[in-house]
């Protein structure tokens, strides 16, 4: 038993976030909070967390890690993980190259070509065959796993990953198979990874789980035995905690870790503060994550990464590559560009002085007065305006633009990309982001929150205590969980609730038996049903919650005419059985500003564009109910915040910011 009594006030939780230019730190214990960042290690991610614990000063056998992960995320979208071996049933072995048929141009003629996931020469096919009903097509004999184990000797993979068809039917054969692979050898199987409908989606979610298992296994095992005994938990993709010890075997369910933490650190400080309904931009140093809260973050079982699909499910997120860190360049029309390459943590922005030379938004925003130069990272970072200044004078010059007139370009690009992104999440989807509150975090996420609101006729906006940690404060306040699926083809009809109850019950019991190792005590675990459900001939399905046959059948009429426009008079099929199971939730008391008194601007500062001297504001200095009308400057340790002309805020008791747009505006 691992015991993550995250209750425990004895010890300390460590809330860890790794992104792309910073990792962060939040660390909690018994109300008190101390944030931290240090520049990532993209080469050895565990380098910078260890880093920042020994900064922090705390011992590791008094520390509990809930953990964001970029290790899957990177080796996916860079097409490094390991060389893995496909096995697929006798003339399927090519289904993972065969895909769907789908073209990312449909009118492109001379469509540019992908390559196999798996090489075909490390495509193997075998026996063990059944249909739909799970009946015994072609079965697998002794003499088909010899032959199996003889070919992965010979070819000598570091993974395999076996996708038969209708396996979570029937898993024997799957199971079989694995047990003849060499010890050594990570092994997938799709009726463990995703026990669901869909031959092509399966085995695109077995075949990333064991590229990417190995790497993930390894990263934790170095972690694990660097930091001693401290008792470390992973986010998934899906919003809940796994234990570090589980994950490897569960790697792509990891493919959102990190951004997964910020939407649960949203909904949770947005809670506090009273706003269930938000559009989420989470603006860090290489990418921005954009997502819509109404209540929770909505998941998805249609998420990609990269180009390929992964219907496990993950939080329901747009991203881009637009961020703190994204470069500006001039294209061949003379078009000014932002993005998607970034400047990452090394050599990083122009103005870090690490060696940077091109212009990211940070240099922009560093020559428009929106950051202050001595003021970053709590003064821990001295900004270099002169660095800035030389690389975005360069793009001046191309442009025929004068300093400032370019920076106010590079902004007003990376702006649009972003605002874009957010039409996608919301006005795309029927979704008015006019009665949303857009909530901003990251580490740049506060500088443009003005603009993107405005942008989008939005009207209010909340940018958390400690928005550039946000997403490792989300660690800390998910819930350790599983979420479970299995297939189960057949007309709702013919079903009764006592039977549902059953079937809903054996699929928990893997994932609350996990949990109760993990250390949550079995009265409180919780868990949701839910059914997929679609009218009988369709393709696609509509999860719905179910609490009676009767009342989920009246919601997916419902949420049909909603979705699609129409209802039917078909039948109602069910196709899969879903199971969220969830463990306690951490209580962390965010703490408020610390000004007794309303606070005065510390100093008063020039921004372009703005005609008057900006006062700049400590924001833990401020009191609670403290307002302030733009234009002004609210400086932290971790990020700023832009307070547009036309906009006010105020901090409210749990220090979060509310703006508001002015009604004279």
């Amino acid at each position: 038993m691992n015991g993550f009594d995250r209750q425990n006030k004895k010890g300390y939780l460590l809330g860890v976030d790794t992104g792309g230019t910073f990792t962060d730190f939040v660390l909690y214990r018994a109300g008190d909070m101390r944030i931290h960042k240090v520049l990532s290690t993209p080469q050895a991610p565990e380098q910078a967390i260890l880093q920042g614990i020994d900064e922090l000063g705390v011992g590791t056998s008094d520390l509990i890690i809930v953990h964001g992960s970029t290790v899957a995320t990177n080796a996916a979208l860079e097409g490094k993980g390991v060389r893995t071996l496909y096995i697929g049933n006798r003339g399927l072995q090519d289904i993972l190259t065969i895909g769907r048929q789908a073209r990312s141009e449909l009118y492109n003629l001379q469509p540019h070509a992908r390559a196999a996931p798996v090489a075909a020469n490390d495509c193997l096919q075998t026996g063990g065959r059944l249909d739909s009903q799970g009946k015994l097509v072609e079965p697998l004999s002794d003499e088909e796993i010899d032959t199996l184990k003889a070919e992965v000797a010979r070819r000598n993979p570091e993974a395999v990953a076996i996708n038969l068809l209708f396996s979570y039917l029937d898993d024997r054969f799957e199971k079989k198979i694995e047990a003849a692979i060499p010890e050594g050898i990570f092994c997938s199987r799709s009726s463990s990874v995703l026990p669901a409908s869909g031959e092509y989606e399966r085995g695109i979610a077995t075949w990333l789980n064991s590229w990417v298992g190995p790497l993930v296994e390894g990263y934790i095992e170095r972690l694990r035995a660097r930091l001693g005994g401290a008792r470390i938990s992973v986010m998934q993709s899906s919003g809940e905690a796994i234990a570090a010890d589980q994950a490897a075997r569960q790697a792509v369910r990891m493919l959102l870790s990190g951004p997964a933490g910020g939407l649960v650190g949203a909904g949770y400080v947005a809670a506090v503060s009273g706003r269930s309904q938000l559009l989420t931009l989470d603006m860090g140093g290489t990418s921005t994550d954009v997502a819509l809260i109404d209540g929770s973050p909505r998941l998805t079982r249609e998420g990609h990464i990269g180009p390929w699909p992964v219907a496990v499910p993950m939080v329901d997120m747009h991203t881009i590559g637009a961020g703190g860190g994204s470069l500006a360049w001039v294209d061949a029309g003379g078009m000014l560009q932002v993005g998607p390459e970034s400047a990452g943590a090394d050599p990083g922005p122009a103005c870090y002085a690490r060696g940077g030379t091109k212009v990211t938004v940070t240099d922009a925003n560093l020559i428009l007065g929106r950051l202050r130069s001595s003021a970053f990272l709590g003064g821990r970072m001295q900004l270099d305006m002169q660095a800035a200044e030389k690389a975005v004078g360069q793009l001046a010059q191309r442009l025929g633009l004068s300093l400032h007139r370019a920076a106010e370009g590079v902004i007003r690009v990376a702006n649009e990309h972003m605002a874009r992104a957010l039409r996608v999440i919301s006005v795309e989807r029927g979704v008015d982001p006019r009665s949303y509150t857009l909530l901003s975090f990251g580490g740049a996420g506060g500088l443009h929150v003005c603009a993107l609101a405005n942008a989008l006729g939005m009207r209010s906006a909340l940018v958390p205590l400690n928005a550039g940690v946000l997403s490792a404060l989300g660690m800390l306040a998910t819930r350790p969980g599983r979420q479970l699926v299995h297939a189960r083809l057949g007309l709702l009809q013919g079903l009764s609730d006592s039977e549902l109850r059953q079937a809903f019950s054996r699929l928990a019991q893997g994932g609350v038996a996990d949990l109760v190792e993990e250390g949550i005590a079995g009265d409180r675990i919780e868990a949701e049903y839910a059914l997929d459900l679609r009218y009988l001939g369709q393709s696609y399905t509509l999860t719905v919650p179910w609490s009676s046959l009767e009342r989920v059948e009246i919601d997916f009429h419902e949420r049909h005419e909603i979705r699609y426009g129409h209802r039917m008079t078909a039948p109602v099929e069910l196709v899969n059985l879903r199971v969220a199971l969830r463990g306690p939730q951490t209580t962390i008391a965010l703490n408020g500003t610390a000004g007794s008194e309303p606070a005065e601007a510390c100093e008063h500062l020039t921004v372009w564009g703005v005609d008057r001297p900006v006062p700049r504001y400590e924001r833990a200095q401020l009191a609670v109910g403290q307002a302030l009308a733009g234009p002004a400057l609210i400086t932290e340790m971790a990020s700023t915040t832009w307070l547009e002309p036309g906009w006010r805020c105020t901090a409210d008791s749990a220090g979060n910011l509310l703006l508001e747009k002015m009604s004279s505006s």
